[in-house]
């Protein structure tokens, strides 16, 4: 049976769709479509249901999976790493968020550079880096969203801890954490919002997990890098909820003040990601 057929059922099997999957390997649908079906006639039975949505693997689809895929896998992973022996460096294509990439990634990374290590690096949205990912444009991505189906795998690599945060001088006037804790959420109303987008994601799980409430304004200023909401909090513009890692600084040198510290602080996890079979 040749390897090409069983590469691309299994791109098939983890992609759930034909489409994704002709994307990925560089083929067209039909061509797709045609291996699968002359894989099928060679079984006799069949791998997949197809559906509205894309495909669903049958009992004996994913069998076959569940048996190809280490060996397929290992084959991937010999040559790609015989073509990186050719090289003096390896060159390390990274995705993620641009201020974790730069405040936690790249520093642990850095020492790498030295046993010839290359680095490259994209930043943008987390659904636009998993789909970059999966196309094969980057080896690791950086997410806090955890990818469905079976062509990426993502590893838990961190929590962190989100800090509510304001200027001192709005400190002052809500009176501190003790006032905060009697007065409610409500006493916040007054104070404007820094965020990192229009839906208030940092804020809004804050007050979620924290206050059991809803924002009850819109942001006065949206800044779409995280460190623009630090440097824009630390100014006086308002309140803002940040990872810890990256106010901790601030907080240490009084720019800025957390206005609650809750006994148990919203976390959020950071996953590394990669293509199945590639890590």
């Amino acid at each position: 049976m040749e390897l090409a057929l069983l590469r691309t059922f299994l791109t098939v099997h983890r992609a759930g769709s034909l489409t994704r999957a002709a994307v990925l390997l560089g083929l067209s649908q039909p061509a797709v479509t045609s291996q699968i079906r002359t894989l099928e006639r060679r079984l006799g039975r069949p791998l997949f249901l197809r559906n509205a949505r894309g495909v669903t693997p049958t009992t004996l689809g994913d069998e076959l999976a569940h048996k190809v895929a280490p060996h397929l896998d290992a084959l991937t992973e010999i040559t790609e790493a015989g073509l990186d022996e050719g090289s003096a460096t390896r060159t390390l294509h990274l995705a993620g968020p641009p201020e974790f990439t730069a405040e936690r990634a790249l520093p642990a990374l850095s020492p790498l550079i030295a046993q010839g290590l290359s680095i490259r690096t994209a930043f943008g949205p987390a659904e636009e880096l998993l789909t970059g990912l999966a196309a094969g444009h980057h080896d690791l991505t950086v997410t806090t969203a955890r990818p469905r189906g079976g062509l990426l795998t993502a590893t838990p690599l961190c929590d962190e801890e989100h800090v509510l945060i304001a200027a001192p001088r709005w400190a002052e006037r809500l009176g501190g954490p003790d006032a905060l804790r009697a007065g409610g959420v409500r006493l916040l109303d007054p104070v404007p919002l820094v965020e990192v987008h229009e839906s208030l994601p940092l804020i809004a799980r804050y007050w979620s997990a924290v206050f059991e409430a809803r924002p009850a304004a819109s942001a006065a200023v949206i800044a779409t890098d995280l460190r623009a909401v630090l440097a824009c909090v630390a100014a006086g513009a308002g309140l803002g909820v940040l990872p810890r890692y990256l106010c901790t600084e601030a907080l240490d040198s009084g720019q800025v003040v957390a206005l609650l510290d809750p006994p148990v602080p919203p976390l959020r996890t950071y996953f590394l990601v990669v293509r199945t079979g590639t890590l």
